[in-house]
C-alpha cells in the first residue's frame, strides 16, 4: 500500500502500473523479442529501447528526420493556438458587438455557447473518422471550415448569418481539440512525447488566454468583423501549410514478429541431447541424459514489415491513403461513450471540464463587468485583461510538466522503482489551490469593488489552475490507459456539452445573482470535484486491475475484434 494506495493481487501486473528500472517494463508485444534486435534511441538516448518499435520502412512517421516531424508539430500546432483564439474572441466586445447586431448580450453569449456545443458533438464524428480513415483528411477538412467560416464571419449582416458561421465552425475547431495529441502519438517515441504534449498544450492555451488579448484592440479600432478578418488570413496560410506539409501520419506499422528458426544437429553423444533457446543474452540450459534425444537448436529472426521503397513528395499529398482501423465502425465510434464511464477517465472529465468550463466562463462575463462601473474600461482595456492569464498560463507551463516529472521519479525511487500513474495526481494540491483562489477571489474582488488588480490576479490564477490541472489529468489518462489515448480525449473533451449548459445562461445568471454568489458556487464546485482525487488516489490501482480483468471492456476495445 504505498503512499496509501491500495494495492491489488488479482493481477501480476496491474495495466499503468510499471517498472521503471532500465526499461524493465517493456510492453508484452516487445517482451519476447532478444534485446539486442530491439532499435535503440540516437545520441544521449542510444541507451533507451524505442517504444513503439518502428517498422523498416522509410514512410513509417517514426522513421521520418526530425525537422519533419516537428515542422507537422508547429503548423497544427499553430493551427490549434488560431482555433483556440477563435472562440473567445468576441469576449472584449460584448457590449458593442450586440449593439451592433441589434441583439441582447445574453443572445450574443448563446452564440458562443451554440459554438461550443457544436464542437463537442463534433468530436464524436470527427476523431472516429480519423481512426478508421486517417487524420490528413480531417485535418484538411478542418481547416478548410475555419478558413471558410472566418470569411463567412467577417461578411455575415445579420444575426442570423452570424450564428450559423459560428456553429458550423465548431466543426473545424474540434479536430484541434482532440488530434493533435493523437498526431504527437503517431511521430514521437515514448520518451520524446512529454515535451512535445507540453508544446501543444501550450499552443491551445496561449490561444485562448492572448485571444482577448489583440481581439479586444481589433474590435475598438476596426470593428469586431475585423476579428474574422484577421483569422481567415491565418487560417488561409495554415491551410496552404496543411495542404503541402503535413502528410498522413497514421500508420498500420506491422506488429514486431517474432520468428522461431529451429536447426537439428546430431552430436557424437547422440543420446545426449541439448535444447537452446537463444534470445538475445538470455537463454535457456536444460540437459537430458536419460531421453535420448537431438540436439535442437532455436534462433530467432525479428520481422518488422517490408521495407518498401519511399513514397515521393507528390504521393505524400495525397489526401486518402486507406483505412487505418478495421474494428466494425459502430464500435469505433462508440468506444469514446463506453469509456467515458471509466473512473479515471469521468475524472479527466469532470476536472478538466469544470476548470476550463469556468475559465470559459470569464471569457463572456468579462465583456460586460469591466465596461461597467467601477471599472469603466474600454473594449481595448477589457482585452488587455487577458496579459494576465497569459503571462500566467506560460508559467505554469513550464513549472507543471518538469515538475510532475520530478514528482513521478521521486515516488518511483522511494516505491523501490515500481511507478504508479496515481503519482501523476500529486499535483492536483495546487491545482485546488489556484483555482480556488482564482474563482472565490474573483468573485469576491467584483461584489467588493476592489482596485482592477484584484479581479485580474485572480482571472490570472484561475487560468493558471488550468495549466496544471490538464498535466494531471491528461499524463494519469494516458499512462493508466495507452492504447485508447484517442477515445479517452475524446470522452475528455465532451467537456464541452458542460461548457454549452453553462455559458448559455450565464450572463442572465450574473445580472439576476450578481458575481460573488455566481463564482461562489462555481468555486465550490470547483473544489468537489477537486477532492474527488482523494478516492481516486486510494482506489484508482484497484480500479484500473478491475478494468483489466473485464474480458468484455478488453474484447469491445480491441482494434482486432
Amino acid at each position: 500500500m504505498p503512499f496509501g494506495i491500495v494495492d491489488c493481487k488479482k493481477l501480476e501486473v496491474v495495466p499503468g502500473t510499471s517498472f521503471m528500472s532500465d526499461q524493465e517494463d517493456l510492453p508484452p508485444e516487445y517482451s519476447a523479442v532478444p534485446r539486442e534486435l530491439l532499435k535503440h534511441g540516437k545520441g544521449r538516448f542510444s541507451h533507451l529501447i524505442l517504444i513503439p518499435q518502428p517498422s523498416d520502412s522509410p514512410n513509417d512517421p517514426l522513421n521520418w528526420p526530425q525537422w519533419k516531424k516537428d515542422m507537422i508539430l508547429i503548423i497544427v500546432g499553430l493551427s490549434a493556438a488560431v482555433v483556440g483564439a477563435f472562440g473567445p474572441m468576441l469576449g472584449p466586445g460584448f457590449v458593442e458587438i450586440s449593439a451592433q447586431l441589434n441583439i441582447t448580450i445574453d443572445i450574443l453569449s448563446q452564440s458562443t455557447a451554440w459554438l461550443i456545443l457544436t464542437i463537442g458533438l463534433g468530436l464524436f464524428l470527427t476523431n472516429p473518422l480519423a481512426k478508421l480513415y486517417g487524420k490528413r483528411p480531417i485535418y484538411i477538412l478542418a481547416i478548410c471550415i475555419m478558413f471558410a467560416c472566418s470569411v463567412w464571419g467577417a461578411e455575415a449582416t445579420n444575426y442570423s448569418s452570424f450564428l450559423a458561421s459560428r456553429i458550423i465552425s465548431g466543426i473545424g475547431m474540434a479536430p484541434y481539440e482532440v488530434l493533435v495529441q493523437c498526431t504527437i502519438g503517431d511521430l514521437y517515441f515514448v520518451h520524446e512525447r512529454a515535451t512535445r504534449i507540453a508544446v501543444w498544450n501550450l499552443f491551445l492555451l496561449t490561444g485562448i488566454a492572448g485571444g482577448g488579448l489583440v481581439s479586444g484592440y481589433i474590435i475598438q479600432y476596426d470593428g469586431y468583423k475585423w476579428t474574422f478578418g484577421i483569422c481567415a488570413i491565418f487560417f488561409g496560410v495554415l491551410m496552404l501549410a496543411v495542404l503541402f506539409l503535413v502528410p498522413e501520419t497514421s500508420y498500420r506499422r506491422d506488429a514486431v514478429v517474432v520468428v522461431p528458426v529451429q536447426d537439428e544437429v546430431v552430436g557424437d553423444a547422440e543420446k545426449a541431447g541439448t535444447q537452446h533457446v537463444h534470445m538475445g543474452l538470455a537463454h535457456e540450459h536444460d540437459t537430458s541424459q536419460a531421453h535420448g534425444e537431438k540436439d535442437k537448436h532455436l534462433s530467432y529472426s525479428v520481422t518488422r514489415g517490408s521495407a518498401e521503397e519511399k513514397h515521393s513528395y507528390l504521393q505524400s499529398l495525397r489526401i486518402f491513403t486507406g483505412r487505418y482501423s478495421y474494428a466494425p465502425m459502430f464500435k469505433v465510434f462508440t468506444r469514446p461513450v463506453v469509456l467515458f464511464f471509466y473512473p479515471a477517465v469521468f475524472w479527466g472529465f469532470l476536472v478538466y471540464g469544470t476548470t476550463l468550463t469556468w475559465i470559459v466562463v470569464f471569457s463572456v462575463v468579462n465583456g460586460v463587468i469591466f465596461v461597467a462601473p467601477p471599472y469603466n474600461f474600454t473594449v481595448s482595456q477589457v482585452g488587455l485583461i487577458s496579459l494576465s492569464p497569459f503571462i500566467l498560463t506560460l508559467l505554469g507551463e513550464v513549472i507543471s510538466g518538469p515538475l510532475n516529472d520530478w514528482i513521478c521519479v521521486y515516488l518511483t525511487k522511494k516505491n523501490k522503482g515500481i511507478y504508479e500513474p496515481e503519482f501523476r495526481l500529486v499535483l492536483m494540491t495546487v491545482v485546488t489551490v489556484l483555482g480556488t483562489v482564482g474563482f472565490f477571489g474573483f468573485g469576491a474582488t467584483i461584489h467588493y469593488q476592489t482596485h482592477w488588480s484584484g479581479p485580474v490576479l485572480t482571472f490570472g490564477l484561475a487560468n493558471m489552475s488550468l495549466a496544471f490541472a490538464s498535466t494531471c489529468v491528461f499524463g494519469y489518462v494516458i499512462d493508466s490507459y495507452p492504447k485508447l489515448n484517442e477515445e479517452a480525449f475524446v470522452a475528455i473533451n465532451a467537456r464541452n456539452l458542460l461548457t454549452f449548459g453553462l455559458t448559455y445562461f450565464v450572463n442572465s445568471w450574473l445580472a439576476k445573482s450578481g458575481a460573488l454568489k455566481v463564482f461562489c458556487v462555481l468555486g465550490a464546485l470547483f473544489l468537489f470535484v477537486c477532492f474527488l482525487t482523494i478516492p481516486l488516489w486510494i482506489f484508482g490501482k484497484r480500479i484500473r486491475s478491475w478494468i483489466g480483468r473485464n474480458a468484455w471492456l478488453q474484447a469491445y476495445m480491441n482494434d482486432d475484434f
